[in-house]
């Protein structure tokens, strides 16, 4: 028999026949107390199903014996999509799985954007390069993308007044030094290199968080310094293609993003911006001061002539590789500043150490550059004391 219940009264079909035939009182089916409609987790706004099935009744009555109860009644919302039970009641586990499920969603896709940011990166430096304008037009892409969304409200715009701005300009001064800083890295190294070179930055953190701000660590920080450091000077020495000038826009590039993670460490306390909206904002600003300074260092004479070249070399496809870099670049720091939003700084800094080791492995692979064991050990060393390291900071 499938009867129906709907809160906060039970409605039976044929109730008179059963009251009459079996001499139930009318109280025993008249309503849910109240604890238990305010401890059960299903929604009472459905109407429930109450499926039982009847053998006999199993009621006491002065001239019958007290029998098992017969009557196994479950409950399910109207929807009939889950039982509502002990074991229901409680969806922690599968909010705690979702969770996992959207934070490895987030990882896969930072790092294969970061991947495919790189790639055509380098592709654009080798038959165009001029990392001022390709770094500036990065940005500007990512600013008219993100202005379009707000225009358009498929995001939402961040509420920020000028205070915001204020607190942001350092902020974004060091994300512009950065930013160059590792273009011109890129323009003059194999990307496998910059990248190690980068992996050295938790070092650079601790020395200017200790010897700037009079920060203190644990030794086993220190200790974590100390394979970056050596990796890093043994995957130098032993580079083929070693280059001073993409060796030092590397170093520049740490140093400017320790600074950039400070200033906006210490700045943005309090301030409800979501981190979508938040690297929009960096984008923009950060556009502006780089304009400039790309104008005054290599300037349109100097593009336009690189441009031709680049079209006669490589043909139509160069557009498409310069678009694909400045969205690929806007993308993947988008969705690196929104999993900040869902984990801790610890899961972070470990899926940047692995976004490190996807793009060194996947430019090596693709851009067939050639590796010496020891190149290769260097390299390895430092990003096992990055590891150390994450685990050593945060705790």
């Amino acid at each position: 028999m499938i009867t129906t219940l709907k809160q906060p009264t039970f409605y039976f079909a044929k109730s008179d026949i059963l009251r009459q035939k079996f001499h139930i009182p009318r109280s025993k089916f008249s309503s849910f107390p109240q604890t238990f409609c305010s401890r059960s987790k299903f929604s009472v706004e459905k109407p429930l199903r109450v499926s039982s099935g009847i053998k006999g009744l199993g009621f006491i009555d002065d001239g019958l014996k007290k029998r098992k109860p017969l009557i196994q009644c479950e409950a399910y919302e109207a929807d009939g999509s889950q039982n509502i039970g002990s074991s229901g009641l409680d969806g922690d586990s599968t909010v705690e799985a979702a969770k996992k499920v959207k934070i490895g969603i987030y990882f896969v896709t930072w790092w294969g954007l970061n991947v495919v940011f790189n790639i055509y990166n380098k592709k654009v430096l080798n038959a165009f390069p001029y990392p001022w304008l390709t770094s500036t037009s990065s940005l500007g892409v990512g600013s008219l993308i993100m202005l379009a969304s707000w225009a358009t409200r498929i995001a939402e715009p961040p509420n920020v007044d000028l205070d915001f701005w204020k607190i942001l300009f350092p902020v974004a001064v060091a994300h512009s030094i950065g930013h160059v800083a590792a273009t011109v890295s890129m323009s003059k190294v194999a990307v496998s290199f910059t990248h190690i070179i980068k992996s050295a930055e938790p070092a650079f953190s601790v020395l200017v968080s200790r010897f700037l701000f009079g920060e203190s660590f644990s030794a086993g920080v220190y200790w974590s310094l100390l394979p970056i450091i050596g990796g890093c000077g043994l995957a130098a020495t032993t580079e083929l293609n070693f280059n001073m000038i993409g060796f030092m826009g590397a170093m520049i590039s740490n140093l400017a993003f320790v600074f950039r993670n400070i200033f906006s460490k210490k700045g943005m306390k309090g301030k409800s911006v979501s981190g979508m909206n938040y690297y929009a904002c960096l984008s923009m600003l950060s556009f502006l001061i780089l304009t400039p300074f790309a104008l005054a260092v290599e300037g349109p004479q100097m593009w336009a002539a690189g441009w031709q070249k680049a079209l006669s070399e490589i043909g139509p496809n160069i557009i498409w590789w310069v678009a694909a870099q400045s969205v690929f670049y806007h993308l993947y720091n988008q969705v690196s500043y929104m999993s900040l939003d869902e984990i801790s700084p610890l899961t972070f800094s470990i899926g940047n150490t692995m976004k490190r080791i996807s793009v060194i492995v996947s430019s090596i692979i693709i851009f067939q550059t050639p590796v010496q064991p020891v190149n290769a050990l260097g390299a390895a060393i430092a990003v096992l004391g990055t590891f150390l390291y994450s685990g050593r900071e945060v705790r």
